[in-house]
């Protein structure tokens, strides 16, 4: 299901009140494979329902370049939200997740392992003083958009992908 920011944090309090764990985790998701669907599948297994921010098309471009997203903010929410571990996503306009971060109120913050580790994270103050842990998960080697482009580029030079 797509939310916005107000009905994803009253779904996550619903959930809560229920006493069920929320899972929060966040990205652009640009193009989906299977590093994602694993570190998705991971990170729903920390809790009892997994809620995902999803950058906005501005935000991604200031975060990756002028070249991405390739594919548009609505489309990478809906197949987010076609993914059976996925419970839910909205799509963030900030560069950070804390914004949507404070108004879910995780009890688990997921990231992917390309961070050193909680302390690397910059939202990982605000996540502890609402009462939830930061967990990072491991990468599936060799898998990430980037390196996806990179060889696509390689293989099919000129062709502007």
């Amino acid at each position: 299901m797509i939310f916005s920011r107000d009905q994803m944090a009253a779904q996550a309090a619903a959930l809560r009140a229920g006493g069920r764990r929320v899972v929060f985790t966040n990205g652009v998701f640009d193009i989906l494979h299977v590093g994602h669907v694993r570190y998705l599948q991971a990170a729903r297994a920390l809790g009892d329902a997994l809620l995902v921010g999803v950058n906005a098309d501005d935000s991604v471009r200031r975060l990756k370049g002028p070249t991405r997203p390739l594919n548009p903010e609505d489309e990478r929410a809906e197949v987010l939200a076609a993914l059976a571990c996925v419970d839910g996503v909205c799509v963030f306009g900030e560069d950070t997740p804390e914004t949507l971060i404070r108004a879910v109120r995780p009890d688990v913050h997921a990231k992917g392992g390309d961070y050193a580790g909680p302390d690397a994270l910059p939202e990982t103050p605000l996540v502890r003083a609402l009462g939830g842990e930061v967990v990072i998960l491991p990468l599936t080697e060799g898998r990430s958009t980037t390196r996806l482009l990179e060889r696509i580029e390689r293989e099919a030079p000129g062709t502007g992908h």
